[in-house]
């Protein structure tokens, strides 16, 4: 996986960089702003960019806007020491896939990057909670039931594993289908629900209670 980092403290980068490389990912640059760092993605077209918010001139949330509506396939991670309900989020809005704090051991660090290697959105523990209460704070209307938006009972049991933090494997031994077929019903959650990513399937999943209504 090949990685671009983009953080302003330079002595971090360095130290994140180390410890990445000994894990085996391509750390391909570095951008010390968000307009480096959104012209590292157009050049080198990283898997992902670890991102910081609080950067000089164009923040992390505006690189990150930037670079999505671009390059939409490029996992971007929000790292930072804010735990703001506001900035985590827009960064989900801004199609982050990922929010991670800073404050992480090296031991949980290690597993949430196993899991967005294997394509999977990470949050840093006792963020969802957070990000579902700004999601009802932001209400301006009655949410849409599940049913509204046309999803099919396949499509409802993936959802609930979704919002259960199954990967895609777990799904597809779970309901006996392929990983395959588990993409196919992603692809239509995604576009029935007119969300960018699974971080965002999760959220909305959770929002709704859906896990706890189909199976507590």
């Amino acid at each position: 996986m090949r990685v671009l980092l983009a953080d302003d403290h330079a002595l971090f980068r360095a130290g994140l960089a180390t410890l990445l490389k000994a894990w085996g990912l391509d750390v391909v640059s570095q951008a010390g702003t968000g307009e480096e760092a959104i012209a590292r993605a157009r050049e080198l077209h990283p898997d992902l960019i670890f991102m910081d918010i609080n950067m000089p001139n164009l923040n992390g949330l505006e690189a990150t806007r930037a670079i999505k509506a671009e390059s939409p396939d490029v996992k971007v991670v929000i790292l930072t020491v804010s735990d703001d309900e506001q900035d985590l989020f827009e960064a989900i809005k801004s199609g982050a896939e990922g929010y991670l704090l800073k404050n992480l051991r090296e031991e949980e660090f290690a597993a949430l990057v196993s899991r967005i290697q294997h394509g999977e959105p990470v949050m840093s523990p006792g963020l969802a909670k957070r990000l579902l209460h700004e999601f009802a704070r932001l209400r301006a209307e009655p949410h849409r039931l599940e049913e509204e938006v046309g999803l099919t009972d396949r499509e409802h049991q993936v959802l609930d594993q979704v919002a259960r933090g199954a990967t895609n494997k777990e799904i597809a031994a779970a309901l006996y289908i392929s990983q395959n077929t588990v993409n196919y019903h992603m692809k239509n959650i995604l576009s029935k629900l007119h969300l960018r990513n699974r971080a965002q399937v999760v959220a909305w999943a959770l929002e709704h209670g859906f896990a706890r209504k189909q199976g507590g």
